[in-house]
């Protein structure tokens, strides 16, 4: 962390509940970032997968990227991601009302890696914030 709490101004009881919130924020944070870590080495995975694939057009043309699983008229019809511009299958994809497309799987877990590192960052500053907006009284940092 490199910050030093003054913790003068609290009794032992405090102190101690402040004591015990940070250390379970920083083991909740830490967990968090390993969980993201693991996430971020799956999906280089299945990039590196997909861009072997790739280069085989009879394969691109007739195959979900992420599954692997033949096209068929009716019954697995393709879709293309609108993130990735793969094809993928109905059950490798879901719809975005939002966006009006489609999103593979392993965008979603892309995007979804992307907006827990953002709320990540941010709450990295969560604790200092309070401490800035006296929220937490005679907590200081050093």
């Amino acid at each position: 962390m490199g910050r030093k709490l003054d913790l003068s101004g609290l009794t032992d009881d405090e102190t101690e509940h402040v004591l015990q919130v940070v250390q379970r924020d920083f083991n909740l944070r830490k967990k968090e970032e390993e969980r993201l870590s693991e996430l971020k080495q799956k999906l280089d995975e299945e990039g590196s997968k997909c861009s072997i694939l790739s280069k085989h057009q009879q394969f691109v043309e007739h195959c979900c990227m992420r599954c692997c699983s033949p096209f068929t008229f009716l019954v697995n019809t393709k879709r293309q991601c609108g993130d990735c511009k793969f094809n993928v299958c109905k059950s490798c994809c879901s719809y975005q009302k939002h966006e009006k497309a489609w999103v593979c799987c392993v965008c979603q877990q892309a995007r979804q890696n992307n907006n827990c590192k953002k709320n990540l960052g941010t709450l990295r500053c969560s604790l200092a914030k309070l401490v800035l907006l006296g929220k937490v009284p005679g907590l200081l940092f050093g």
